[in-house]
């Protein structure tokens, strides 16, 4: 079974609403898989929150819903692509 965990990515310039990204945390059978969904408009491999839990401070994870990571989503999207989706 997988279970995938959301995070809303906060440093110094941003808040919980207007976070700076979004990772996900995708948990299976073949151990965990953390992800951070790109200005390139793609979900890419990242470090990043395995960084923080060994004490890198740069950002702070703050666990959100799923809902929450998709409003984050389409806010990157339209960012890069000048539209909103409907």
């Amino acid at each position: 079974m997988q279970r995938i965990t959301y995070y809303a990515m906060v440093d110094d310039l941003s808040t919980r609403e207007e976070p700076a990204g979004v990772l996900r945390r995708i948990e299976d059978a073949d151990g965990e898989n953390d992800e951070v969904f790109t200005r390139g408009l793609v979900w890419k491999r990242s470090s990043s929150l395995y960084a923080a839990e060994r004490g890198n401070l740069d950002n702070k994870f703050i666990e959100i819903s799923a809902e929450e990571a998709e409003r984050i989503v389409a806010r990157i999207r339209a960012s890069v692509t000048g539209t909103t989706d409907s």
